[in-house]
């Protein structure tokens, strides 16, 4: 069957300007770490908190997530990450950042610093769901460029192009595969958009939209898991992050319904927000 058309991938991952090399991965998550800042600081200052806390929570946060993203990969993946290993673990810029180790420590390291700064843990962490969703569509494109983790061989028009060098050899005449950089960065856009009218329409009780972009990319990544050829570990039918997306799907959708659902009827049935977690600019609330 012929192709109508296909997505072409990048020849290189790097662009070349003179004597320095942008690599594209790491721009794509930095572009998509611009985007989280961005939505989640308008998202605060509409509840009254200002943007300094919010970068606060971007330095220490974002470092504390690269860095349990990398050593996600490196533990379930040390046989992708190059030689010498001592120097490879270091090579982000190569591809391989696990999403659950990167939003687990990155929460747990943001929500230490908001703490600190006596604001709403609970809060905050629903204020930055949508946009901690955003980032992780857009930083795919970095898998685009450097033409990996992608999907099964397709012939459906919009089929991704892959050099034979970076294809499985299982997979090795195949041309085009699904492009699951794509469909996530699409179903990720839509999501945030379903979150933030959900936002707007219910009064959720924090962290259940948190809860719930949890469930939300668990559902889906669990779909992309099935996609998936490049390699991973295996537990029975499953590859290892698909048993992760179940389990966290679980985990998360129970929380959901128990502390949104059955708790708020406990509690008065409402789960109304508290207004804006505004704090005066050199005071720091008490932490109760």
């Amino acid at each position: 069957m012929s192709l109508l058309a296909s997505i072409p991938s990048p020849s290189s991952g790097a662009l070349e300007l003179g004597p320095l090399t942008i690599h594209m991965y790491g721009l794509m998550l930095l572009a998509g770490i611009a985007a989280a800042i961005w939505l989640t600081g308008h998202r605060y200052v509409a509840r009254g908190g200002d943007w300094d806390l919010i970068f606060r929570l971007a330095v220490w946060g974002v470092s504390a997530g690269i860095v349990g993203a990398r050593a996600y990969h490196v533990v379930t993946s040390w046989s992708e990450v190059s030689d010498p290993k001592w120097k490879g673990v270091f090579k982000v810029w190569e591809g391989g950042l696990g999403v659950w180790g990167g939003i687990g420590l990155g929460v747990i390291v943001g929500a230490i610093v908001a703490r600190r700064a006596g604001a709403s843990v609970r809060e905050l962490m629903d204020i930055a769901a949508p946009g901690l969703l955003l980032a992780q569509g857009i930083g795919r494109l970095g898998n685009w460029w450097n033409q990996e983790l992608f999907g099964k061989p397709t012939d459906l028009p919009w089929g991704l192009e892959i050099d034979p060098i970076n294809r499985p050899a299982a997979y090795v005449d195949s041309a085009t595969f699904h492009p699951t950089f794509l469909y996530e960065l699409v179903y990720a856009v839509l999501a945030v958009g379903v979150l933030l009218w959900l936002d707007r329409r219910v009064r959720f009780r924090p962290p259940a939209l948190f809860a719930l972009y949890v469930a939300v990319y668990c559902a889906f990544r669990f779909f992309m898991e099935l996609l998936r050829v490049d390699p991973a570990h295996e537990w029975g039918p499953l590859r290892l992050n698909g048993w992760v997306s179940l389990v966290g799907f679980a985990v998360s959708t129970a929380f959901f319904l128990w502390w949104q659902l059955l708790r708020g009827r406990r509690s008065g049935g409402d789960g109304e927000r508290r207004p804006a977690m505004a704090i005066p600019k050199g005071r720091v609330r008490p932490r109760g």
